[in-house]
């Protein structure tokens, strides 16, 4: 069995309505199990809110409410919650970073941006001053950081296990100045490398590309059917219909049997920094190599 983990409350508001979830659940003499009877949920569900790693659904918050006869507290706390878990994160984002905290495998394709989960801080700056321009410093650095704290579930060093395709045109065509351009290549080689992320690049001129036309993150879990979230630059989906998520995958495994293996692509990624980090513009991916 499961060591029992304590809950700190004041790391945060999702972890503090966690505490008081369990607290008021084992007061009433009540297990998971009992908690959840009677609801659409699970009890690992139920387990990541109290643990501060899920948000409370208000149907659910609705049923625990009425089961320990806590007078609508949890129903009228989740809106908090919700927006904490937020945090900088766009409305539309914030359910799949949650997602990722979770996921057992993470599948991405990448043909206009270096995904996020991968982003320096310079990399991520220039995202969000090229697609925000009016944010204010404090906000810019508050979104900066969100993006680098998803980073943190590589220290793991086996969950995820993660892989992306990068189109060719990321490692050509420089967003920021070659010194920083270096460095963000160079981080996708290191994770590489530590072997705990595997990047594959699509070669420019491979006819894949055109049938995936948005950028697409995969994603698969323990205890939860598998999600696809694909992005524009100011709106996402997350789908969870079965058919269309295995459609969603077929389309990805073309796009990876078609790319690069990864020893190949990370002599790319090197040679590309390799120009950065020499002043230039990096251009001599060979084509001759890649056809």
């Amino acid at each position: 069995m499961a060591a029992r983990k304590e809950i700190d409350g004041s790391a945060s508001v999702p972890e503090f309505y966690g505490k008081e979830l369990r607290w008021q659940r084992e007061r009433a003499g009540l297990t998971l199990e009992q908690m959840v009877e009677g609801s659409f949920y699970g009890v690992s569900y139920l387990s990541e809110i109290e643990r501060g790693q899920r948000r409370m659904p208000p149907d659910l918050a609705r049923h625990v409410d009425q089961v320990l006869k806590t007078n609508g507290f949890f129903e009228r706390c989740c809106e908090d919650v919700r927006k904490a878990r937020q945090g900088a994160h766009a409305a539309y984002f914030a359910p799949v970073a949650e997602s990722e905290t979770r996921a057992l495998v993470i599948e991405e394709w990448a043909n206009a941006l270096i995904p996020g989960l991968l982003q320096t801080d310079a990399y991520a700056r220039g995202v969000i001053h090229a697609t925000h321009p009016l944010a204010l410093p404090d906000e810019v650095d508050a979104k900066v950081q969100a993006r680098l704290r998803r980073a943190r579930i590589f220290e793991d060093p086996k969950r995820p296990e993660y892989w992306v395709v990068l189109h060719e045109s990321l490692l050509r065509s420089p967003l920021l100045r070659s010194a920083d351009m270096a460095e963000q290549l160079e981080c996708i080689a290191v994770l590489a490398r530590r072997r705990r992320i595997v990047p594959q690049i699509l070669p420019w001129n491979d006819v894949s590309c055109h049938f995936m036309l948005s950028s697409l993150t995969l994603m698969e879990f323990d205890r939860e059917p598998p999600v696809v979230y694909t992005e524009g630059m100011y709106h996402g989906q997350l789908i969870d219909d079965p058919p269309l998520v295995r459609r969603y995958h077929k389309a990805y495994d073309r796009l990876r049997a078609a790319a690069l293996p990864l020893e190949a692509s990370l002599a790319l990624l090197d040679q590309a920094a390799e120009e950065y980090r020499n002043g230039g513009r990096s251009t001599g991916l060979e084509r001759g190599s890649l056809a």
